[in-house]
């Protein structure tokens, strides 16, 4: 339950306090698209998840992902890896599973579903 706490810090200071250190160009993107109004909280923590630990996205949420799309989703990573918090990750690291959570996502949602 500790980790779940842990998770939530980061996921908050994600969505907020990473603002204050982005670029102006990740910045732009982000406010010109809403990019922090697109997935609710519980999907975000998974996407988080998913992309800086191991762990993995539900169909429901890796919906919600590519509603935000993929513009504000790299834009969101970049300026989470912008955060002094996360200067002992590796950028290429982080961008290789952002990638792969997308694409993930994007494989289950062009997939027909089987039919009833």
């Amino acid at each position: 339950m500790a980790s779940l706490n842990v998770y939530s810090v980061l996921v908050v200071l994600f969505l907020t306090c990473g603002a204050v250190m982005a670029t102006k160009e990740n910045d732009q993107i982000i406010k010109e698209n809403n990019c922090e109004t697109k997935m609710g909280f519980p999907c975000v923590l998974e996407a988080f998840t998913s992309i800086f630990e191991t762990g993995s996205i539900s169909n429901k949420c890796c919906g919600e992902l590519f509603v935000l799309g993929k513009f504000c989703h790299s834009a969101l990573v970049k300026r989470t890896l912008e955060n002094p918090l996360f200067k002992y990750v590796s950028p290429a690291t982080i961008i290789a599973q952002s990638i792969q959570t997308w694409s993930n996502c994007l494989a289950l949602i062009d997939s027909p579903s089987p039919s009833a």
